[in-house]
């Protein structure tokens, strides 16, 4: 079933870019065809994840009406997707740029939703793809509400800090539940040696806490935070654990588990 799907956090610091693109790789490997958009215009980053060249035109121009989608669209090179397609659309990372579209005032906000609902269109129909990532602005930027007003799903990272729980709890109750949208979310960078022991535990907590499904638990790997982003583990490290949940979720997306 093909999806739109975006990432969001109440806050930086949970690892939703990661999820991200660990996300989309895994898809990818799946035999899908997917595309990945950074959506995060405070701090785009994508481009750097992905090693990708920078490019000449950027989502940034598709959402001011000035480019197409399959303009902004190139497809990585990784091995990972041998068994499917990875395309990524980059916001433009240049301070003025991520200045401007910080500036942007409602109804540029609104002609930009028109232009993401659109690509279930273009991507989803008529080219074919399988699942569109949104890697959105942490917190309540136009951008983000925009995002998940597109999208089928919302997946919600978020940690164990009391700051993210409260407000995560916040966000979900006053804005998830004002657009009735399926949610899952991705506990990360849990601090507890005996996390397989108590993964009942925590999937009843989450439920009670946050009202919607738990979609996976990821342990604090210390590997992830030694890699500062240079590796994509479903790509790279296709054995680790990390890679293993990963791909637990997407296959729970895939089978609509949610």
């Amino acid at each position: 079933m093909k999806k739109i799907i975006a990432v969001h956090s109440y806050k930086g610091g949970t690892g939703k870019t990661s999820l991200s693109v660990n996300l989309a790789a895994s898809l990818a490997k799946r035999g899908r065809k997917v595309a990945i958009l950074d959506l995060d215009f405070r701090a785009p980053s994508l481009f750097s994840i992905l090693k990708m060249e920078k490019s000449t035109v950027w989502l940034n121009d598709y959402l001011n009406g000035a480019s197409t989608i399959s303009k902004i669209l190139q497809k990585t090179n990784g091995k990972v997707v041998s068994n499917g397609k990875l395309f990524a659309g980059l916001a433009n990372p240049a301070t003025e740029a991520i200045r401007d579209m910080s500036a942007k005032d409602r109804k540029w906000e609104m002609r930009a939703l028109g232009r993401l609902l659109s690509l279930r269109n273009s991507l989803l129909k008529e080219q074919d793809f399988d699942y569109i990532l949104f890697d959105t602005s942490p917190g309540l930027q136009y951008s983000s509400i925009n995002a998940i007003v597109a999208a089928d799903l919302v997946v919600v990272a978020t940690t164990c800090d009391r700051s993210d729980v409260d407000g995560t709890s916040r966000m979900l109750r006053e804005l998830y539940n004002l657009f009735e949208k399926k949610t899952g979310v991705v506990l990360n960078k849990v601090l507890d040696a005996n996390l397989n022991s108590k993964k009942e535990e925590l999937n009843k907590r989450i439920k009670d806490v946050y009202q919607v499904p738990l979609l996976g638990l990821v342990p604090c790997f210390c590997e992830l935070l030694k890699a500062q982003g240079n590796l994509i583990f479903v790509q790279d490290r296709p054995n680790h654990p990390f890679t293993k949940i990963m791909d637990e979720i997407a296959i729970r997306i895939e089978k609509d588990e949610i």
